[in-house]
């Protein structure tokens, strides 16, 4: 391992458009809108590449209850209402004797943040309520997403906390990323992860390009598919952008379909498909929590593994 401190940012990944391509990688993280009920098709379609799915809760979405293409993955998002509550638990350990497809749970959704979907969870709260919740399905074959914490520096901070209250009793299979940001600074943060937690895989469960222009989201877009599919210790990733652009909360050329629900270029891309050149529309959502300064782009670390 040996680490190489870069002064400016030279991309080994050319912004080009995208190739149609697949990838047993692919994920959806989405929660199907009351409003366009047509919409949760489109993510289930026979030429969609995507084989697995979260919601953010313990249960699948209603939507794809039936599906025989897209895996659920259940998430204990928070804190439940109180130390007693196995709700989580006793949710995923019912679907598991029904017959279903369980194999993997995440975990605490950006729990050192309580903005922009942040869990707002204490480090040594979350480590009792894994211990009581979580480690329990690893008995029963169930592999272990630890914490998704946010991006910033806080995110690294909040996590040796967790598992130092741990002392041992959470046995995590793999870390999930959360990024919002350019592709360098996407870069050098699963460096970072890869650096501290060697022996763990990764999973990308939130990443975009965030309030930027159509021309950056699509390279990061090209970018950040290539990279995640060279790395083998990047088992599984998300786009976060199944949703229209007029009610994206991370700009609308970020979201995966328009305005009117037609896949744009990305949304295309990430099913599998080639361009589409469906523009997407609507207001400028929210800044994401941590989006990467221009000086963490500048000046940062990035990992290498020999």
């Amino acid at each position: 391992m040996r680490s190489i401190t870069l002064l400016s940012i030279i991309s080994t990944f050319p912004s080009i458009h995208c190739q149609a391509s697949t990838s047993s990688k692919r994920g959806l993280v989405y929660v199907p809108n009351a409003k366009y009920p047509s919409d949760d098709s489109i993510w289930d379609s026979p030429n969609s590449d995507l084989t697995w799915y979260y919601n953010y809760g313990p249960t699948p979405s209603p939507a794809y209850s039936n599906s025989t293409k897209l895996e659920f993955v259940p998430m204990l998002w928070g804190a439940p209402s109180s130390d007693t509550d196995n709700t989580f638990l006793t949710d995923v350990e019912n679907q598991i004797q029904s017959g279903s497809n369980i194999t993997y749970v995440l975990t605490f959704n950006e729990p050192d943040g309580s903005s922009d979907g942040g869990s707002d969870v204490p480090a040594d709260t979350a480590a009792q309520i894994w211990i009581r919740e979580v480690e329990p399905l690893k008995n029963k074959g169930v592999k272990l997403g630890a914490p998704a914490v946010t991006g910033a520096p806080t995110g690294f901070t909040w996590l040796q906390a967790f598992f130092t209250a741990c002392a041992g009793k959470c046995s995590a299979d793999f870390i999930p990323v959360h990024w919002y940001g350019n592709f360098e600074g996407l870069a050098s943060h699963i460096g970072q992860v890869r650096a501290t937690y060697q022996n763990m895989s990764i999973w990308i469960t939130e990443y975009a390009d965030s309030d930027d222009t159509l021309a950056n989201t699509q390279s990061f877009y090209n970018q950040s598919q290539q990279y995640f599919d060279r790395l083998d210790y990047v088992t599984r990733y998300s786009y976060f952008g199944a949703f229209r652009s007029s009610v994206s909360n991370v700009g609308p050329n970020a979201a995966m379909l328009t305005e009117k629900g037609k896949l744009t270029d990305i949304g295309s891309w990430y099913l599998g498909g080639v361009e589409t050149n469906n523009v997407p529309k609507g207001a400028a959502g929210r800044s994401a929590a941590f989006s990467g300064s221009s000086l963490m782009v500048v000046l940062t670390t990035f990992w290498f593994f020999a």
